[in-house]
C-alpha cells in the first residue's frame, strides 16, 4: 500500500469498471513535466512507502530541474518483465540456482518467485540454415527443436515451476513484436489498480514498445532478475532530450531512412543515459509502426529510452491488434485523466531540444559497421569503395592503381576501387564470377522492420514488379525473410505477395531474429570457400538494427543495415558496387535494362495493400492460445517440483557458481593489488566483442570444451543459445573473431598474453586467465570510449568476472554493460577527463594497484580511486558506481547476493 502522502489515491471509472488510480495533478509542477517522466512520477506515487520511496523523492521528481545534471536517486518499479531466450535462459538458471542457494542458507526456496509478471519469447534460436526453398521453415524449425531440446525442456519446466513466469514458444514471432502487438497492455490492471505500463527486458531493443507509449528499456539479464523479485531499480532523475517532429515523410522514402537519420543525429548530439521523447505536430502524422521503428532503434542512439506518448493513433493500433474494448477504453480514459494524451502544440519542459523536418529525409542505408555511419543511398557506392580499402588484404590495393590528385581536388573515389574477381562452381555445374562487395546476404529481418507493415508490403511489392519483369536474385546472394510475427505471413497471404517473394528466393525461413543476431547461418559452401580462399570482403544487406563486426556471418566483414525494399534491390544487383540509384539492377525479359525506379511502389500501391491486406481478426486468431504451443512443444518431457533437477552430462544448461561458499554476512570490500591487464582494448568495443552470440568455432577453448564433452560440431550451435551452460560462456568471452586485443598485436580473435609464462606467449584470454587466478593473480581490462555498447548482454559482465576481472578502465561507458559489471561485481572506473591508455603511456604490459576502493565499507562511494602502474604512471580514476544502489550490490559481491541475503532476512 502507498503512504500517500499526497492524498493522490482517486478513483476512475470505465463503463462499468472502477480502478484505484494515483493523480499526478496532487504534486506540484507535475503539469509541465515531459511525459516520459509523468509515468515516473506516477510510479513513485504508488509505491511510496516512507523507506525506499519516500515524499522527498515524489517532491524532487516534481521540481525537476530541466537543466540540472542528474543527482537525484530514486527507485524506478517496473510493471513486468520481458526477455528472450538468448538472455532469458540464464535469468532461469540463476533463479533455479538462488532457489538451492537458498534451501543451502536455510529459507523456503519457494520464496524465489517472480513478484512481477515476467514473460519470455523464445525468438533468438532459430537459423536459417536452410533457405531460398518452400520447405526453409519447416525443416529450420526441426533443426531448432533438435539442437536446444535440453534448453526448451527448461523453459518448460519455468514455466511449470515460477508463478507469474510465462512463455511464448518458438515459431511464433521476436519478442518485440509479440509484445507490441500482443503482451503490451499500455496501461497495466492489477490488484484492482489501473497505472501506466512499464518494464524492463533484458533486450537493448526492449524500447521497441515506446512507440505504443510503454516506458521501458533493456537492462542486464541481472538486473532483470532483481526486477522479477521485487527489486526496484536504482537510477537517476534523467535529463529528457526533447525531440520536435514536424512535417511529413516525403514519397520514396521509409521508415528505415528516417530512423538511420534520427540514430545519426542522435549519436552526434550525445544521448547515452538519457530518455528521448517525441514531441510536435509530426509526431501526428508518424504511424505508429514508424514509431515502433524509432523507439527499438533507442539503444543505437545510446538513449535509455525513445518515447512517444498516447494519442489517437495508439488507440488505432490497439484496435487494429484486437485488444479488449474494456482494455482500450481505459488506455483512452486513464491516458486523459492524467495528463498523459498527447497535445501537439505542447511544449513541455525539457533538458535539450532537437528537431527534425520529415520531408528532409531521404533514402539511406548504414554501414559497414555501425547503425550511426548513414549513407546517403545516392552516395552509397562511392562510399563502399572508400570503406572497403580497409577490408582487403594490402596486395589488392596495390592492383587498384594508384593515382595522383592535387591535395584540393581529391576525388570521392580514392585510387579505384579494389578487385579479385573470383570464378565460384555452383552444385548444378554452373559458373559465375564474385568480387570484393559482392552481397552474400539479403535478409529481411529483425522487430525493427519486420514489425512494420509499410516495409514489409512494400518489399513484397517490389518483389512483385521484380519478377514480372522478369528480375531474378543473383545466385551467390543467401536470400532470406524471417518475420516478426505470423500475422506478416497472413497480410502477404491475402494481398497473393508471397509467391513473388518466393520466386526471388526470399522464402520463410522463420519466426525469430536470424541474421540480425549472427544466425544468418552458412554461406553455400561453394561461396563460402571462394570468399575465404581470396580473403574477398564480401557484404551483408539486412533490415536490421546491428552491423557490428563480425556479428552477421563469420564469412562477411562488412554490414549494411537497410528497408527491407532495399534489401531485395541488393539482392538482384548482387553487389555493393552497383550505385542502385542510377545504375540497372538487371534487364527485363526482352533485354530492356531495369532501374531501380521502375519497381520502387508507390506510397498509394503501399498504403491500398496495408489498408485491405490487414485485419483484426489476424491478430486476434494468431495470438488466441499464444502460449500453448505447438504439438512438438507440448512433447517435451519436464521434471517437476520447485528446484530443477540438473542433468551432470548436459552441455546447455549447468549449475553456475556464483552463490559458491556464500555465507549471509559480507566480505568487505578490497583494493585491488599486482593486478595484470588481460585485454587493452580500442574504442566502441561492444557487448558483441565481449560475449559473441554466434557461431563457435572448432578450435577455441569454447569449441575444444565441446568437442570434448561428445558435441560434433555440427551441433556446436552458436554462444547465444548455450548462454545456460557457464562453461561454455567463460570460453566464449571475448571470444569474438574481430576483437582486436592491443597486448597481442597482429592478432584478431580471444587471444592475449601471458605474463604468468617468463616470454609472455600470446594464447587464448580464456587459458591465460586460468593460469592468472591459478597464481591469485587479479586482472583488469583497459578500454577506450563506449565500452559495452550494443545488446544488453549479461554474460559480457558475468563472463568478465568469472575470466577473474577486478576492474574495468574505460574512457566511457554505455549505460547497461557499466551497471552489469557492478552487478556482479567489478569496478566500473573510468581515466579522468582527456585522459586515455595512450596519452598515459599505458601499453598493458604493467603490473597496476588500485587504491581507495575500501571507503565503500563505510556506507560511502568514493568519487575517485588511485590508479598506480609498476612503471611509475599514476592517476586519479573516477568510479563508476553512480547510485547508493548500485554500491550495496558491489558491496555484497553483485545483485543476485544482494538480492538473496535481503529474500531471506525478509
Amino acid at each position: 500500500m502507498s503512504a500517500n502522502s499526497f492524498d493522490a489515491r482517486s478513483t476512475l471509472r470505465v463503463g462499468d469498471e472502477s480502478y484505484e488510480i494515483f493523480r499526478l495533478d496532487k504534486v506540484e509542477g507535475s503539469a509541465r513535466l515531459p511525459y516520459s517522466l509523468k509515468v515516473l512520477l506516477e510510479n513513485l506515487l504508488r509505491t511510496e512507502d516512507g523507506a525506499n520511496i519516500t515524499a522527498d523523492h515524489i517532491r524532487a521528481l516534481g521540481n525537476w530541474d530541466a537543466s540540472a545534471q542528474p543527482s537525484q536517486e530514486i527507485q524506478f518499479t517496473p510493471a513486468r518483465v520481458i526477455m528472450q531466450d538468448f538472455t532469458g535462459v540464464p535469468c532461469v538458471v540463476d533463479l533455479a540456482t538462488m532457489r538451492e542457494a537458498v534451501k543451502e542458507l536455510g529459507g523456503d526456496p519457494s520464496r524465489i518467485n517472480p513478484l512481477a509478471p515476467a514473460e519470455l519469447v523464445i525468438d533468438h534460436s532459430v537459423i536459417a540454415d536452410r533457405f531460398g526453398t518452400p520447405d526453409a521453415f519447416a525443416q529450420n524449425v526441426e533443426l531448432e527443436y533438435g539442437r536446444n531440446k535440453e534448453r526448451y525442456q527448461f523453459l518448460r519446466w519455468g514455466q511449470t515451476a515460477f508463478d507469474e513466469f510465462k512463455v511464448v514458444p518458438p515459431g511464433t514471432g521476436i519478442v518485440h513484436q509479440v509484445n507490441i502487438e500482443h503482451l503490451a497492455r499500455t496501461v497495466m490492471v492489477r490488484g484492482g489498480q489501473a497505472y501506466p505500463d512499464t518494464l524492463v527486458g533484458t533486450d537493448s531493443h526492449t524500447t521497441m514498445v515506446n512507440g505504443l507509449g510503454v516506458l521501458g528499456w533493456g537492462v542486464g539479464g541481472i538486473e532483470a532478475e532483481a526486477a522479477m523479485l521485487g527489486q526496484p531499480v536504482s537510477m537517476l532523475i534523467p535529463r529528457v532530450v526533447g525531440f520536435k517532429l514536424t512535417g511529413e515523410l516525403p514519397a520514396g522514402t521509409t521508415a528505415t531512412d528516417l530512423v538511420l537519420t534520427i540514430t545519426e543525429m542522435l549519436r552526434k548530439h550525445g544521448v547515452v543515459g538519457k530518455f528521448v521523447e517525441f514531441y510536435g505536430e509530426g509526431v501526428a502524422a508518424t504511424s505508429l509502426a514508424n514509431r515502433a521503428t524509432i523507439g527499438n532503434m533507442s539503444p543505437e542512439f545510446g538513449s535509455t529510452a525513445a518515447i512517444f506518448p498516447i494519442d489517437g493513433e495508439t488507440i488505432n493500433y490497439l484496435k487494429l491488434t484486437g485488444r479488449s474494448e474494456q482494455q482500450i477504453a481505459l488506455v483512452e480514459a486513464y491516458a486523459k485523466e492524467q495528463g498523459l494524451w498527447l497535445d501537439p502544440a505542447a511544449e513541455p519542459d525539457f533538458s535539450e531540444k532537437l528537431e527534425l523536418d520529415l520531408s528532409t529525409v531521404v533514402p539511406s542505408i548504414a554501414g559497414p559497421k555501425r547503425p550511426q555511419d548513414r549513407i546517403v543511398l545516392a552516395e552509397a557506392a562511392e562510399k563502399f569503395a572508400q570503406d572497403v580499402r580497409a577490408y582487403v588484404p594490402v596486395a589488392d590495393l596495390d592492383e587498384a592503381g594508384v593515382e595522383s590528385f592535387p591535395a584540393s581536388d581529391a576525388p570521392a573515389v580514392s585510387n579505384g576501387v579494389p578487385s579479385k574477381p573470383t570464378q565460384v562452381t555452383a552444385p548444378d555445374g554452373s559458373t559465375y564470377e564474385i568480387d570484393h562487395g559482392a552481397v552474400t546476404v539479403a535478409a529481411i529481418t529483425s522487430c525493427t522492420n519486420t514489425s512494420n507493415p509499410y516495409v514489409m508490403v512494400g518489399a513484397a511489392l517490389l518483389a512483385k514488379k521484380a519478377v514480372e519483369k522478369g528480375l531474378t536474385r543473383k545466385p551467390w546472394v543467401k536470400t532470406t525473410l524471417a518475420p516478426g510475427s505470423k500475422v506478416v505471413m497472413d497480410y502477404y497471404d491475402r494481398a497473393g505477395l508471397t509467391p513473388y517473394l518466393d520466386k526471388l528466393g526470399f522464402n520463410l525461413v522463420g519466426y525469430g531474429c536470424t541474421t540480425c543476431i549472427g544466425n544468418s547461418g552458412p554461406l553455400p559452401e561453394e561461396v563460402s570457400k571462394a570468399v575465404n580462399d581470396n580473403d574477398l570482403a564480401v557484404v551483408s544487406v539486412l533490415s536490421g538494427n546491428r552491423n557490428f563486426e563480425g556479428r552477421i556471418n563469420p564469412d562477411v566483414k562488412m554490414n549494411y543495415l537497410a528497408s527491407p525494399p532495399l534489401v531485395v534491390a541488393y539482392a538482384i544487383a548482387g553487389s555493393m558496387k552497383v550505385d542502385i540509384t542510377k545504375d540497372a539492377l538487371g534487364t527485363d525479359t526482352e533485354g530492356n535494362p531495369v532501374f531501380l525506379k521502375d519497381i520502387w511502389p508507390s506510397e498509394q500501391e503501399v498504403e491500398q495493400v496495408v489498408a485491405s491486406a490487414i485485419g483484426q481478426e489476424m491478430f486476434a486468431q494468431d495470438y488466441a492460445d499464444v502460449f500453448a504451443g505447438d504439438a512438438q512443444w507440448q512433447a517435451l518431457p519436464i521434471p517437476t517440483g520447485n528446484t530443477f533437477e540438473w542433468d551432470a552430462e548436459s552441455t546447455y544448461v549447468r549449475k553456475p557458481p556464483y552463490f559458491e561458499g556464500m555465507t549471509m554476512e559480507t566480505t568487505p570490500v578490497e583494493d585491488i593489488a599486482g593486478a595484470r591487464v588481460l585485454a587493452k582494448l580500442g574504442d566502441s568495443v561492444t557487448t558483441d566483442h565481449i560475449s559473441p552470440a554466434g557461431a563457435i568455432k572448432a578450435d577455441t577453448p569454447a569449441g575444444k570444451y565441446l568437442t570434448e564433452h561428445g558435441v560434433e560440431r555440427r551441433d556446436f550451435n552458436s554462444y547465444g543459445s548455450r548462454r545456460g551452460n557457464h562453461e561454455v560462456m567463460i570460453r566464449g568471452t571475448f571470444a569474438n573473431i574481430r576483437l582486436r586485443n592491443q597486448i597481442a598485436p597482429g592478432t584478431e580473435g580471444g587471444f592475449t598474453r601471458d605474463f604468468t609464462q617468463a616470454d609472455a606467449p600470446v594464447t587464448f584470454i580464456y587459458d591465460a586467465s586460468q593460469n592468472y587466478q591459478a597464481a591469485g593473480i587479479p586482472l583488469v581490462v583497459l578500454a577506450g570510449k563506449e565500452y559495452g555498447s550494443g545488446s544488453s548482454r549479461d554474460w559480457a559482465a558475468k563472463g568478465t568476472a568469472l575470466l577473474g576481472v577486478k576492474a574495468v578502465i574505460a574512457e566511457s561507458y554505455e549505460r547497461i554493460h557499466r551497471s552489469n559489471l557492478i552487478g556482479m561485481g567489478v569496478l566500473p572506473l573510468q581515466f579522468p577527463a582527456g585522459a586515455t591508455a595512450e596519452s598515459l603511456g599505458l601499453t598493458g604490459e604493467e603490473t597496476f594497484s588500485i587504491s581507495g576502493v575500501t571507503e565503500l565499507n563505510e556506507g560511502r562511494t568514493p568519487g575517485t580511486v588511485k590508479v598506480t602502474a609498476d612503471t611509475g604512471v599514476e592517476f586519479d580514476a573516477t568510479v563508476r558506481i553512480d547510485t547508493p544502489g548500485e554500491a550495496d550490490y558491489y558491496r555484497n559481491g553483485g545483485i543476485m547476493q544482494y538480492v538473496l541475503r535481503s529474500l531471506i532476512r525478509k
